[in-house]
């Protein structure tokens, strides 16, 4: 072929076919590389966002405010964008998501052993009992009264003597038991000492 003049068609077309085979399979796969360098960045966010989590409280995981919805928006465009890496593929996304539903897994079975599960995740934290709120519990919870008003309303309480015990789940809900002593089976992970004392859990009767 002549310097200056354009292939022939059937070349051309070659070239173009191949261009796009080559653009195709590097938007699709991923080298080995790649791939432990998502592994090792999946894991690591996901543990680092369970740190936080933890380091914050189970108010984070609560009925969400405008600002809460702004910071989790943020968060997963966070997460996402380090688990993917600057190229993101179909072979790194599908390989991002084994990993994290393999953690998850991995994570619920460990939070089924008590001494993972006191590391993993905050006891339960009782917020008023007998009608009475203990504040320091509030406090250390990051909760208002505000909160705690509308989670009674949600409850249907309409005044606090119908309180037995409001508790502060290890999920971020609330929740609310009526006046009378509850069964030592049902509170056997709470403990009932005020927020600050050495106390610890009852066992289970």
């Amino acid at each position: 072929m002549r310097p200056g003049r354009a292939p022939p068609p059937h070349v051309a077309t070659r070239r173009t076919a191949a261009d796009g085979s080559s653009s195709m399979a590097e938007s699709l796969g991923i080298d080995g590389v790649g791939a432990l360098a998502v592994v090792l960045a999946t894991i690591g966010i996901c543990l680092t966002l369970l740190l936080l989590v933890r380091m914050s409280g189970a108010r984070s995981l609560t009925t969400m405010s405008g600002a809460d919805v702004a910071c989790v928006i943020a968060l997963g465009a966070v997460v996402g964008r380090t688990t993917l890496l600057a190229t993101p593929t179909l072979a790194s996304g599908v390989i991002a998501l084994v990993v994290l539903f393999g953690l998850q897994r991995l994570l619920a079975g460990a939070e089924r052993r008590p001494r993972w599960a006191r590391l993993l995740s905050r006891p339960p934290l009782v917020l008023m009992s007998g009608g009475e709120i203990d504040e320091s519990a509030l406090r250390r919870a990051r909760l208002s009264h505000d909160d705690l008003r509308q989670r009674l309303r949600l409850a249907g309480v309409t005044h606090r003597n119908q309180v037995g015990l409001v508790v502060l789940e290890r999920t971020g809900q609330i929740s609310v038991l009526r006046g009378g002593a509850p069964e030592d089976w049902l509170v056997a992970d709470v403990d009932l000492a005020p927020a600050g004392s050495d106390h610890g859990p009852r066992e289970p009767g």
